[in-house]
């Protein structure tokens, strides 16, 4: 039996079954903005997550982030310049054609928002929209909260309708806004691994390591010296 990567270990073609109490109901999609240096979460439950639905949800969010944020200042500073941000041939002259960036908008790499409309929305209010690259959904953190707040809405339970659902993730939402975690790489979590690597002893220069270490026996330079000279006198 070999252990298969996933939430639980199946066997080969033996996936993981519902119980038979077990009743599919709807589906749902949850539209969420996260700014991972307060931990703060915006999120809208919806049936389908279109184009004419996620667009007008964005940039009702957009415009209230837009609010609450300080002046745009008159000099860009050096990360608030459209050429910081952006690399192709003719980046130098967006600092001119837009407003001052403000805001850095990281998603993923799908045809929706890619849409023209949408994309010089953003840059006439002075947000940046920044993409993941391809197959590289890892690095936004967003799927990791979507993936704790799922947790923290399913967990033990099986909801029969998309009202249910669309309850539950409100209150997980509601519930972690009221005690946000910022995030952020290389956190305290990351130092607290990298603390326990370095007690570690490696083991034949490969990537094992071993907390204890290993008896060696070492000779003294006065021994290893009265060696050599009984070899050399032997032969």
């Amino acid at each position: 039996m070999i252990p298969q990567a996933g939430q639980s270990w199946q066997l080969e073609g033996q996936p993981a079954r519902q119980p038979h109490e077990y009743i599919r109901g709807g589906t749902i999609k949850q539209l969420t903005l996260f700014r991972p240096a307060t931990g703060e979460m915006r999120a809208e439950q919806v049936e389908r997550a279109t184009n004419a639905v996620l667009h007008p949800w964005l940039k009702q969010e957009l415009t209230a982030v837009l609010e609450q944020c300080p002046p745009a200042p008159a000099t860009p500073m050096i990360g608030c310049r459209w050429v910081d941000w952006d690399w192709h041939d003719d980046a130098h002259s967006l600092d001119e054609r837009f407003p001052v960036l403000r805001v850095l908008l990281i998603w993923d790499n799908l045809k929706g928002h890619l849409t023209p409309d949408m994309v010089d929305w953003c840059r006439d209010r002075g947000i940046a929209p920044l993409y993941t690259p391809l197959a590289g959904s890892w690095l936004n953190m967003t799927e990791s909260l979507q993936r704790i707040i799922e947790r923290r809405a399913l967990g033990g339970q099986d909801p029969t309708d998309a009202t249910t659902l669309m309850s539950w993730f409100s209150a997980a939402v509601r519930g972690w806004n009221l005690d946000p975690t910022p995030f952020r790489w290389g956190g305290k979590r990351h130092t607290r691994r990298d603390r326990a690597y370095a007690r570690r002893h490696r083991l034949g220069g490969s990537g094992a390591t071993t907390g204890v270490t290993i008896r060696r026996r070492y000779r003294s330079v006065a021994q290893h010296h009265r060696s050599s000279i009984a070899n050399k006198l032997g032969n």
